[in-house]
């Protein structure tokens, strides 16, 4: 989720960046066109207005029929490869289904990142965007309705009137003045300040005579980031709102797919995870099963979901809080799916319940000394072995979400093994955390590891998301994804 901020200097929000967090933790239209996309994406990583129809809008050339990108896996998430910029500069983001806005870091030595680990510094991920580098970059004006979405937290005339427009050319959409800086702000406290700006993005697809096309999207909006606070990586925005990446490109009434490769594969430069946008991604989908988008009243441009009960071995555990499936009066509740969040998180007292009922079923021992020193709540000494074995002797765990959809979480998406094993002994811990104290925004998150090995579908035609329980990296070996 992401929300933004103007008339205010960036170094100030920063500043009070402790005061903005949403009291969520986290780990990380158009007419229907005939076109789609296949993309993959590597493993690593909102707004809050409906979208707005706009004439400006991107639309993917009639040729390509689906978008195929590969999705490289780190620490943290997962992150796709843009190549953004006349010539091309290839910059990885995370795909994040939490929020709307795509932004890159702009500038080799200015581009500065507050309380980011040394993880990023030493490692240097992500090279910075130039925009100066790019003849085709222009900045975004005060006329396009993207300046109006990234300014939509305040009265979205405001910003422009401040830099000259005048009301007349501000109703027409007219004024020619550069868009105004903004700052976004992210779920966990993450902030990023920066100017909207617009460049060539080019995208990989299929199309009806070819298996791999190359099209180009002129004027593709993005945000041109200067400056973050825990935010050391751009982000591909694949929310609902008018400034996401599938909204750009008019994917918005079609939807969207993932199938994310299991952790073991972080950071393997020889295999990505499969991510198709367009019709390849909802059709032929019969062996899913499909529950139903819950329709947020105050973040409508994210993915949301009903979780009814989750199965622990052969015990349900039926108390699941009302929270978790419908929305209050103020528009709070709702599980949010999101791949920017780690993961999955659950309010109290259910999550307490979730953690008796697996404590009351194994009979490992206890790793105190690692609950301390992690934000995980349950972690045994576990007997090291070469074979899967160990990690069938853990209970398993069902969702069961609206419509009678049930998703067995595949192994390893529970629990985890913390380090190497020592003495034949591994300490593995329960990926699942607690939400914070307070009932503002989603009741819950389904978070990203625990979509490892399942094929996630988006259908944003029907309004629905598919579950399905697969081997990815299979996935990503037949659609080419896998380097032997």
């Amino acid at each position: 989720m992401a929300t933004t901020f103007t008339n205010m200097n960036p170094f100030f929000i920063l500043l009070l960046i402790g005061f903005l967090s949403f009291n969520q933790t986290v780990a990380r239209q158009r007419p229907i066109s005939t076109t789609s996309l296949v993309l993959g994406m590597r493993h690593s990583r909102s707004s809050i207005r409906s979208p707005i129809s706009s004439s400006n809008s991107n639309k993917i050339p009639s040729q390509v029929l689906d978008l195929m990108e590969p999705l490289r896996e780190v620490r943290d998430g997962y992150l796709i490869s843009l190549n953004l910029g006349t010539p091309p500069q290839v910059i990885q983001v995370y795909m994040d289904t939490g929020s709307d806005l795509t932004w890159v870091p702009c500038g080799n030595l200015s581009f500065s990142c507050m309380d980011c680990d040394d993880y990023y510094r030493n490692n240097k991920l992500n090279p910075t965007f130039s925009p100066s580098a790019s003849s085709s970059s222009v900045r975004d004006l005060c006329g396009s309705p993207f300046c109006t979405d990234i300014h939509s937290s305040d009265n979205p005339l405001d910003p422009c009137t401040i830099v000259g427009c005048s009301i007349s050319t501000l109703i027409k959409g007219t004024c020619p003045r550069p868009c105004p800086s903004f700052a976004y702000t992210y779920g966990a406290g993450g902030v990023v300040a920066g100017t909207l700006s617009r460049d060539t993005l080019r995208v990989h697809g299929t199309s009806s005579s070819s298996s791999n096309v190359t099209s180009e999207i002129p004027s593709f909006c993005y945000g041109c980031i200067g400056s973050t606070f825990r935010e050391p990586i751009g982000i591909a925005g694949f929310g609902r709102g008018p400034l996401s990446l599938p909204s750009q490109l008019g994917f918005l009434q079609k939807g969207f797919s993932h199938c994310f490769l299991a952790f073991k594969y972080v950071n393997n430069p020889n295999i990505s995870s499969p991510l198709v946008i367009g019709d390849v991604a909802i059709s032929s989908k019969q062996n899913l099963q499909f529950t139903p988008m819950l329709k947020s009243p105050i973040y409508p441009n994210n993915y949301y979901i009903g979780l009814e009960a989750i199965t622990i071995g052969n015990n349900s555990i039926t108390q699941v809080p009302l929270s978790l499936r419908e929305f209050d009066s103020h528009g709070n509740g709702g599980m949010l799916i999101d791949s920017g969040t780690t993961y999955t998180h659950l309010p109290e007292p259910f999550y307490s319940d979730v953690l008796s009922v697996l404590q009351s079923l194994i009979t490992y021992p206890r790793a105190k000394e690692m609950e301390m020193k992690t934000s995980f709540h349950l972690c045994y000494k576990v007997p090291y072995t070469t074979n899967a074995f160990t990690e069938e002797l853990f209970p398993s765990i069902t969702f069961h979400f609206l419509n009678n959809v049930s998703l067995g979480l595949p192994q390893g998406n529970h629990f985890y093994a913390m380090g190497a094993p020592i003495n034949s002994t591994v300490v593995k811990c329960l990926l699942f955390q607690t939400m914070d104290d307070g009932d503002y925004g989603p009741a819950g998150v389904f978070g990203s590891f625990q979509q490892q090995n399942v094929e996630v579908v988006y259908d944003l035609q029907k309004d629905r998301i598919g579950f399905q329980a697969m081997d990815c990296a299979s996935a990503a070996a037949s659609q080419g994804l896998h380097k032997i």
